[in-house]
């Protein structure tokens, strides 16, 4: 685990935090199976142990989880997660907040396109230069007698 010493510190308590925590951490492991089938069955030892922890807010947890389980268990099949829809969801929002309202639809709409539409507003300098200056020519006199 990537907390080793903190969890073995708690695990010397014996305190309900840290048998919340461990199963917490369990649950990690569920996105590790690339089978649904063995999702599934990894979860349903989770579960069992989550439902007898004697931990009500784990308890909740766990049911939820369950009634969701489909939904989860897919990861297993596409392993694509929602992410980046839940992403850009998050900075509409923030560009809403940030107004604190809008005159109407379009400019509402032209602010999300202005924040999340990934546009480059810093212009590049081209790769060729398109002007090419030529030093200027000097002259040369040559005098003969």
């Amino acid at each position: 685990m990537w907390r080793q010493e903190e969890f073995d510190s708690l695990r010397a308590k014996d305190l309900r935090v840290c048998r919340a925590w461990v199963i917490k951490e369990n649950l990690r492991h569920l996105w590790d199976y690339h089978y649904e089938a063995h999702m599934r069955a990894y979860f349903k030892g989770w579960y069992f142990w989550a439902t007898h922890s004697r931990l009500a807010p784990i308890k909740k947890a766990a049911k939820t989880l369950k009634v969701h389980l489909d939904n989860i268990v897919t990861y297993a099949r596409h392993r694509i997660t929602n992410a980046m829809g839940e992403s850009i969801n998050a900075k509409i929002e923030k560009v809403k907040r940030l107004a604190c309202g809008f005159r109407n639809r379009a400019h509402y709409r032209t602010a999300i396109y202005f924040h999340c539409g990934g546009l480059d507003l810093f212009p590049r300098s081209p790769a060729a230069p398109t002007l090419r200056f030529r030093p200027a020519l000097t002259q040369h006199v040559v005098y003969t007698h």
